[in-house]
This record gives structure tokens, C-alpha cells and sequence, in this order.
């Protein structure tokens, strides 16, 4: 394919930045969206294939191309689209900034990687082996160069689903005369040599060549010979680690030497265990800083050029003057939960947030948008001057379209870390000037719009926000199409701030017409797919329609538990909806154990103390009241409170939630005194921190007035419910349904001072309020 060529009249192929048995990886640039990415071409598909062979490469390529699309987890290389251009079958994934461990190693002179990065790409890829193996995927070709160090320390598996599509298509070299699939010598298991079943050990296996390489800096088996290369992995026990290098853990030695077992059913179960024997065994295996010795000192990386080891997705980037490997040994969370989102709810925010590269620090501010080669220096005047008039617009220079893409990552970066009024602002000035030099459809100026959209959600605006993600989505319809994936996610973002209007069934309109069209396009089981089915659900259960939202929460629980894992985060936030559908529903018992479930999950991949792990906790003592069992549930909150005043202090909103589920829970157990006491201090507090008038102060105001009943004392209990209602009807309005309670309330305590002609007054009014609201009249 030649340089500069445009496929699928979108993807411009660039320079080829790595070749292997199936076809070439280019550098390329999405014009559509203006990013950069990497498209694989498979070989072209000439005449002289037979027509049925063709026929069934395709269909298989578009079938492993989609498992590949469907993986979503860090430590998997993202694949965005895929297709064919005369002939060649391509996929278009995203472009990665680091090395692969073939490269480091060879930066490394073929000196062994210090002893803490190796745990730690042990325990990355692990991690990622254990997700792609539960949806029933193998690798079948894992070696150095299809594992990737990124520059932030994140280390991901390329090439799933294609490395099987090579194998059944016979692109692999053969040995002469055998019909064993060659693959890549070093690293395959005595099965695949055998030609026996392969299963996910085999991966296991393979793996652990991997570590025993870039552990002593030589493979397993190192002769020159292939076939003597397939001899030792099927015949020969390896060497010892510790014989290449000394220092080495034992431990570490022996994770490795099960891996490398001859025999499937004696290597560890699966990448789960794997993956908890590293780290289990953290403390003793990974050292303080690097280690020095014969076989293991650190040496100054070479050039780092691309070499004959295919480096799928690469952007390589330049040796650094620095050993290639310094960073600190990481905690014991697994890899895929670094910066991981919290929330209750996966609501329109995780599908459409754009990652983007990390930057050069050497190059100034770049951007995932830019579309030139040049990047804008740090002097480089953030300032725009428009063009003359024209009849036709002039084609913008690539040093403006560079600071704008500067300017457009630094606006990212501002919302990533919270400082959304700041970011807003950027993304403003950026989508104005985009839209000055580049049009108000061109896909940069849509991303601006997109984003300044998103800031103001995240401020409070949302009628503002819904605006724009409108305009958003008419432009990107008008140039990408209806069911671009662009476009739907625009018109998700416009379904979300409508349900932070409260206008859910409009919210439930789009949400509808969003799915059909993900489904017809993406499939059922798409992970943006499942996110819209996700955000349907909450949305009925907001309309009342508990039983549908239930069913299709626990569908889309399933079908992310099936396809992500029982432990990904987006599985567990659609099973707490389930549970809240089920507590909703009255059904307590099946909720307390769906957030059992919830708690445990967090528990095992957040730690104890993670915010998603104590929301989860909380709601384990609502369901245990409601079941009555305020004896545990009591304990719970005790043991809540104190984790959250220990992580957010004792003022925070949600220590103070924990508070008041500890204080009805003593209510419960007709601890009046203690119950009303602890309403006080935390109503106080709420005053303090939120306001006379917020909604939680006077939630523990009513809880005062309920403990001050118990206790017999009703006039000083009817002040306090005086003073809700009045503060209600204020804030909220007459016939606000909580007015309306806060009234009823007033009545009943009426009712007990004996001040019976109030009292039914009192109802009488209440009763007209609810019958005007439920008829809509004034």
C-alpha cells in the first residue's frame, strides 16, 4: 500500500512502523476525527486464493475482529473499527507511546529488566490474561513483542483475536513436512508444538517465557535451531532462573518454573491464581530500587530503532538519557484499577471521555486532536487572529491547528483533575476559534462543543449543557451520520442531563432510540451497547417501571459479568442498580445479598477503605434495617463511620450519611436518647457545612422530631416539625411531595398534643395539595 494512501475514504496510512507474518502496522491519522492511530493491513487477498477461501477469511476476520473490538480493559490494546480496502482487511486500533519488551530488552543491551518492573508486567499481564480468558478468549502467540510498556507505567496485551485468526488461516510459517504451526519458536507451549488442544494454559505457558527472558535477559530455550527450540520446550525441564541470575527470589523462580511446566494440568489453574501468587508474594519479591549484579546492572539505552520483532500499535518514542526502567515499585491494587472512576451509577460519563496520549514533556502541550506533525513549543502565544473575509474559507496553518490541539489537551487535563469552571473556559476559546478556522461542523470544532457540553454538566448547568450536546449532535449527524458512534454518544450525553432535569421520559425516549441504533450497529453485546442499556434501566426505575428496569439491569449485570468479568467495574455498578431496583421493589432479602455481593467485589479489587467499596457497605445497613436486623446493622454503620471519618474526615457529606443511618438504627432499637443526641450532632454539622435549608440538614431535623415523639415529648417535637415544613414549602414549594410529608407530619403530632380540630384541617389542606398535584391544575 503506498505512503499517504486513504482507506475506508478516512484512515490515512502515514509510515509503516512494523511488519510480521500477517501484514504491516502504519501510522495513521483518523481525518474524521483528527487523532492519530495505528491500522493494521492483514496481506491482500489476491487471485490466486480460491474464491470459498476468501469468503471464509473474511467472515472469520470480521468475526475475530469484533472479539477484538469487544475487549475492553487497560491492559488490552483497544481496537476502534475494522473493514477491508481493495482486498486488504485492516484494523484500526489505537496508537501507543512506549516500548515493547522485545525493545526494552534490546535497549537494555539484553540485560535483564530490574526485578520490581518484572513483578510488576507479571502482574499487569496477569491481570489481563485473567479478564480476556473469562469471555473464553486465547491469545496463542504472547511473546515479548505483543507486550506493551506505555510510558505511564501501564503495560497492555496486542494482537487478541488476530493471533488465532493467523493461526486457522495458515499466514504462520510450517515446519517442512510436519504441519506444526510455527508461530513464534520461543514461546509456545509443548501442546501447540504437539499439536494437542490449546487452552488458556497454553497462554500461562507462554507467559512464562516471556518472564524467564526478561527476567535473566535469554528465553528459556536459546538455541539456534528452531526445531531444537521446539525440542526443549516439548522435552527439556528449563534451567533455573536463579543459575542465569543470583539474586532473583526464589519465589519468584518457582511462580515462573510452574508456569513453564510441560504438562497443562501442572501449571497454575488459571490467570486468576497466577495473578494472586504474584500478588500475594509482593513483600519478597519485589526489592526497594533495582538490583545490580553480573547478568542484571542497568545499562544506558541504544537507539531504540524498530527492529524485525513486529510492533503492533506502536508510536515508538526516543530513548531517554536515563536507565529504561526507574519507576517505583506500584501498590498492591491491580493494574486495571489506576485511575479508575468512581460512582454509583455508569450513566453517559464513561463511554464518551477520549483518551488522550500522554504528553512529550520535551514538546510542549500536544493533543489528541492535532492533525499536523509539528507541535507547538511552551512560548508559542496562545492567541488567535481571524482571517481576512473570503468567499471561501483559507485552509488554517498546521502551527494554528497544533496550538489549538495544545489547548484542547490542556483543557482535558483541566477536567481530569476536577477544575471544571477552568476547563470550560478553554474549551470555549478553542471551539470558537475551531469554529473560525475550520468550520462549525468539522469534527475538531464538534469535539470543542462536546466538551464544553460535558464542563457544563459537570458544573451544574445542565440546561445550558443540554443545548450544546444538542448542536453536538445535529452537526455530527449531519457529517458522520446518524448512527456514527460519535453521534450517538453525543445524543447519550443529551439523555443524561435530561435526566439531571428530572425529564426522564424524555430521557427515556433518547436513551431508547440510542440502543436500537447501537444494537443494529455495534450488537447486543458492545460495551457501549450494554452502557445504554444500563442507563435505560436507571431511567425506569426513575419513571416507576421497577420491574422493567429490574429485568434489564439484571440482564446487562449478566451479560458484563460474562464478557468483562465478575469483578469490572462497570458490572458492579449495574449490579448496585440492581440491587436498588430490588430494594425499590420491596424484595430486601435479594437486595442485601446483591450488595453482599457489590461489597465483597470492591473489597477484593479496591481495598476496604475505597469510596465505591464503603458506597456498597452503606447500602448493606439500609437493607438490613429495612429486614429488621438493626443489631447488625448497627454495628455496620459504627464500623462505616470511623472508615469514613478516617479517609474524608469528620465533616464529609458522606461520613455524616453514615452518621444518620447509625442514628435510626438506634431508633430502631428504642435507643431514643442516644438516637435523638446523634441527630442533633449530625444536623448540626449538615447547618454548618450546608446550610439551614439543604435537604440533608432537614432530613436530620425530622429525625430529632421522630426520636423527641418517642420520648413523649410532642410539643418540642411539633416545633421541629414546624420548622422542615416551613423550610420545604420555601425551597421546594407547597405541594412538593417532602412538603406534603413534612405537613402530615405537623398533623399526626397535632393529633398527639390532643389539638384535634388542627389536625384534621391540617389533612384537609394536605389532601387538596396531593389531589391539585395528581391532576395538574393550580
Amino acid at each position: 500500500m503506498g505512503d499517504t494512501r486513504l482507506i475506508h475514504g478516512r484512515y490515512r496510512l502515514l509510515e509503516v512502523i512494523g511488519r510480521g507474518g500477517m501484514g504491516e502496522v502504519w501510522r495513521a491519522t483518523d481525518e474524521s476525527l483528527g487523532r492519530g492511530v495505528a491500522v493494521k493491513c492483514l496481506k491482500p487477498l489476491g487471485p490466486q486464493h480460491d474464491p470459498n477461501f476468501v469468503r471464509v477469511l473474511r467472515e472469520r476476520f470480521r468475526r475475530e475482529a469484533r472479539v477484538a473490538a469487544s475487549l475492553q480493559h487497560r491492559g488490552v490494546t483497544v481496537v476502534h473499527d475494522f473493514g477491508e480496502s481493495d482486498g486488504t482487511l485492516f484494523l484500526v486500533m489505537e496508537l501507543l507511546e512506549g516500548r515493547n519488551l522485545s525493545q526494552l530488552l534490546e535497549d537494555n543491551k539484553h540485560h535483564p529488566l530490574p526485578v520490581h518492573d518484572v513483578v510488576d508486567i507479571a502482574e499487569q499481564v496477569a491481570d489481563a490474561l485473567a479478564y480476556t480468558h473469562r469471555q473464553g478468549i486465547v491469545h496463542r502467540d504472547l511473546k515479548p513483542a505483543n507486550i506493551m510498556r506505555l510510558s505511564d507505567g501501564a503495560v497492555k496485551i496486542c494482537d487478541f483475536g488476530i493471533a488465532r485468526l493467523g493461526a486457522d488461516i495458515g499466514f504462520t510459517s510450517r515446519l517442512t513436512g510436519t504441519g506444526i504451526a510455527m508461530g513464534t519458536p520461543h514461546y509456545m507451549s509443548p501442546e501447540q508444538i504437539s499439536g494437542g488442544h490449546v487452552d488458556h494454559r497454553s497462554d500461562l505457558y507462554s507467559l512464562g517465557c516471556v518472564l524467564y527472558e526478561i527476567a535473566t535477559g535469554v528465553p528459556p530455550f536459546d538455541q539456534d535451531d528452531a526445531w531444537a527450540v521446539l525440542v526443549g520446550h516439548r522435552d527439556t525441564p528449563p534451567e533455573p532462573l536463579r543459575h542465569h541470575r543470583a539474586e532473583l527470589p526464589a519465589t519468584f523462580e518457582r511462580i515462573v518454573l510452574d508456569l513453564l511446566a510441560k504438562a497443562p494440568e501442572q501449571r497454575p489453574a488459571d490467570a486468576d491464581d497466577l495473578r494472586r501468587r504474584i500478588t500475594g508474594a509482593r513483600h519478597v519479591l519485589t526489592p526497594a530500587g533495582p538490583l545490580a549484579g553480573s547478568n542484571g546492572s542497568l545499562t544506558t539505552p541504544g537507539t531504540g530503532h524498530l527492529t524485525g520483532h513486529h510492533a503492533p500499535y506502536l508510536h515508538a518514542l526516543p530513548p531517554q538519557p536515563q536507565p529504561p526502567y526507574t519507576s517505583a515499585p506500584v501498590g498492591h491494587l491491580p493494574a486495571w484499577t489506576r485511575s479508575m472512576t468512581s460512582g454509583r451509577r455508569a450513566v453517559g460519563t464513561a463511554g464518551p471521555r477520549t483518551a488522550v496520549p500522554a504528553p512529550d514533556p520535551a514538546a510542549g502541550l500536544t493533543g489528541e486532536w492535532t492533525t499536523a506533525t509539528a507541535t507547538a513549543p511552551p512560548s508559542v502565544v496562545l492567541a488567535f487572529t481571524p482571517p481576512p473575509p473570503s468567499r471561501e474559507r483559507p485552509t488554517p496553518s498546521p502551527e494554528l491547528l497544533a496550538v489549538l490541539a495544545g489547548r484542547h489537551s490542556a483543557g482535558l487535563s483541566l477536567g481530569r483533575l476536577g477544575r471544571w469552571e477552568e476547563a470550560g473556559e478553554v474549551h470555549r476559546a478553542v471551539a470558537a476559534e475551531r469554529e473560525h478556522a475550520l468550520g462549525p461542523d468539522h469534527p475538531d470544532t464538534l469535539a470543542s462543543r462536546y466538551e464544553v457540553g460535558f464542563t457544563l454538566s459537570r458544573t451544574g448547568r445542565a440546561a445550558d449543557a443540554l443545548r450544546e450536546f444538542g448542536r453536538v449532535s445535529e452537526g455530527r449527524a449531519r457529517v458522520l451520520g446518524p448512527d456514527h458512534p460519535d453521534t450517538l454518544t453525543a445524543r447519550q450525553e443529551m439523555a443524561y442531563v435530561l435526566g439531571r432535569l428530572g425529564r426522564h421520559f424524555e430521557a427515556h425516549q433518547v436513551y431508547a432510540s440510542v440502543l436500537a441504533a447501537r444494537e443494529r450497529t455495534m450488537g447486543p453485546d458492545h460495551p457501549d451497547t450494554l452502557r445504554c442499556r444500563h442507563n435505560l434501566a436507571f431511567t425506569l426505575s426513575r419513571l416507576g417501571r421497577l420491574e422493567e428496569s429490574y429485568r434489564m439491569a439484571h440482564d446487562v449485570a449478566g451479560s458484563r459479568a460474562r464478557l468483562l468479568g465478575p469483578d469490572h467495574p462497570d458490572t458492579l455498578v449495574t449490579l448496585y442498580e440492581v440491587a436498588y431496583t430490588l430494594g425499590q421493589l420491596g424484595r430486601w432479602t435479594e437486595a442485601l445479598r446483591t450488595y453482599h455481593e457489590v461489597a465483597a467485589a470492591r473489597t477484593r479489587a479496591l481495598g476496604p477503605d475505597h469510596p465505591d467499596t464503603l458506597a456498597a457497605r452503606y447500602e448493606v445497613g439500609i437493607s438490613l434495617g429495612r429486614l429488621g436486623r438493626s443489631h447488625e446493622a448497627l454495628e455496620l454503620y459504627r464500623d462505616l463511620v470511623a472508615a469514613r471519618t478516617r479517609v474524608h474526615g469528620p465533616d464529609d457529606a458522606e461520613t455524616l450519611r453514615a452518621r444518620h443511618g447509625l442514628g435510626v438504627n438506634l431508633g430502631r432499637l428504642a435507643r431514643w436518647e442516644e438516637a435523638v443526641a446523634e441527630a442533633r450532632e449530625v444536623g448540626a454539622i449538615r447547618e454548618r457545612v450546608l446550610g439551614p435549608d439543604h435537604p440533608d440538614t432537614l432530613v436530620s431535623c425530622r429525625e430529632v422530631a421522630v426520636g423527641l415523639g418517642w420520648l413523649g415529648r410532642w410539643s418540642d417535637a411539633l416545633a421541629v416539625y414546624q420548622r422542615v415544613a416551613r423550610a420545604r414549602e420555601r425551597v421546594l414549594g407547597p405541594d412538593h411531595p417532602d412538603t406534603l410529608a413534612s405537613r402530615n407530619d405537623e398533623a399526626q403530632c397535632l393529633e398527639q398534643l390532643g389539638r384535634h380540630t388542627e389536625a384534621v384541617e391540617l389533612y384537609r389542606q394536605v389532601a387538596a395539595l396531593r389531589e391539585r398535584r395528581s391532576t395538574g391544575g393550580s
